[in-house]
């Protein structure tokens, strides 16, 4: 028959080891309260329990980081849940495999990240890689709450020092401090939101703790070149060695296209009886085959590429590595921006300014999305304010039409007014 005692802090302390096996001394107090020493000297409190016709062994904690007195409470209460009906290691259980925002991770990953494109599933990857993983990694899903991600968030939006590598190159930024980043925090918080959507689609938790977060504000950059900068990046590109990255940047400039697009074009895409490019969905942006025409220069900038390019390749302009197209082109465009004086404009503003320049030659906004490939106005609305000219103009005919022509006066001689 098992011995039981009181247990207190002595008997535990005093307790001798048993080499080769574990052994309990169960408290005289309270049902299933033991204390189990093990072969090598350590020792825990544990409760035993029968639930559902089976015996039960829950380990509550190891002493001495467990006092006696703090072991029995927590045995007591353990002890009322199994007298109403709850197995509390099921509880254990649920917990111990309840998903984590490691799992949550992972899964919207393997399913959802694979139907976007590739630079956006790159782009965010990265944020769940080095922003949001680091910081709630091995939390329970159902535990975020809206002051978490607003913490995040705020962390996010303050920005961070970016290291540099430990033999500095041309290509490697020295260590900076931190600078803000609100418009990232906007995007991390958008993930957000499409990943607790989908963690409750998945029935692993019930609210979304990122829906309504607070979005930071956000200032459009708007860099349209001038006529001047325009022809001195004409003059630059006119005399570049590496032609076939200047030939991107021209197609850029004359259709308005994203640098990716370009890039990927193909010579299939090109009908040059009809003057279109069709645009395959894996390229674009909005993941849908975009159809726009085509000027006469691009024709003509198609068919000097037929030229150059060696027969069979797909590619309007193939890369350094064979079946692939040009990968990358920022080492190009800084020489560029050096020698034709552009050090704040980006490649993408070579857009803005094609949508610019459609404005001012009577585009409505409209036509601009289209040959833009929006899918939604409101990305089309940020090119408005340039419609002004062309209708401060027409506002300026309306005025000459209804100003008052000046009447020509006849002289008259003074003699005869006296």
């Amino acid at each position: 028959m098992t011995q039981r005692i009181k247990l207190t802090e002595k008997i535990v302390r005093d307790a001798e080891p048993i080499p080769g096996r574990d052994y309990q001394i169960f408290d005289g107090e309270l049902r299933g309260f033991a204390v189990c020493i093990y072969r090598g000297g350590g020792r825990a409190f544990t409760i035993d329990y029968r639930y559902a016709g089976r015996q039960r062994r829950m380990t509550l904690g190891r002493w001495p980081d467990w006092s006696v007195a703090a072991a029995r409470e927590r045995a007591k209460l353990l002890r009322r849940e199994v007298d109403a009906g709850i197995d509390p290691l099921a509880e254990r259980g649920a917990l111990r495999e309840a998903p984590r925002i490691c799992d949550l991770i992972a899964r919207y990953e393997a399913e959802h990240l694979v139907r976007l494109a590739p630079t956006n599933a790159a782009d965010q990857r990265s944020m769940m890689t080095k922003l949001i993983g680091p910081e709630w990694n091995n939390r329970l899903v159902e535990d975020i709450t809206k002051s978490d991600v607003e913490r995040l968030l705020a962390k996010i939006a303050e920005g961070r020092a970016r290291p540099s590598k430990a033999k500095p190159s041309n290509r490697a930024r020295r260590l900076q401090g931190s600078k803000p980043t609100p418009i990232r925090a906007n995007r991390v918080g958008e993930v957000l939101r499409k990943m607790f959507n989908l963690a409750i689609e998945w029935e692993w938790r019930t609210t979304n703790p990122a829906n309504g977060f607070y979005r930071r504000i956000e200032s459009p950059r708007e860099r349209f070149l001038t006529k001047d900068e325009i022809e001195r990046l004409a003059a630059v590109l006119e005399r570049a060695e590496d032609q076939r990255a200047a030939g991107i940047i021209r197609l850029c400039m004359l259709t308005g296209a994203r640098v990716g697009e370009v890039r990927q074009s193909q010579f299939e895409q090109f009908n040059l009886d009809l003057m279109v490019w069709s645009k395959p969905a894996a390229t674009t942006k909005q993941r849908r085959v975009h159809r726009v025409p085509i000027s006469a220069d691009v024709a003509a900038h198609v068919r000097q590429r037929q030229l150059i390019v060696p027969k069979g390749n797909p590619w309007l302009f193939p890369g350094d590595v064979p079946g692939q197209p040009v990968k990358e082109i920022r080492r190009f465009w800084t020489r560029v921006q050096r020698e034709a004086e552009l050090a704040d404009v980006r490649i993408h503003d070579l857009r803005h300014t094609f949508a610019s320049l459609l404005v001012s030659g009577g585009a409505s906004l409209e036509m601009i999305g289209k040959l833009l490939g929006h899918t939604q106005m409101q990305t089309t609305q940020r090119y408005a304010h340039l419609l002004d000219a062309p209708l401060r103009a027409g506002v300026d005919a309306v005025a000459e039409v209804l100003r008052p022509k000046p009447r020509l006066v006849e002289s008259v001689d003074a003699s005869l007014l006296v």
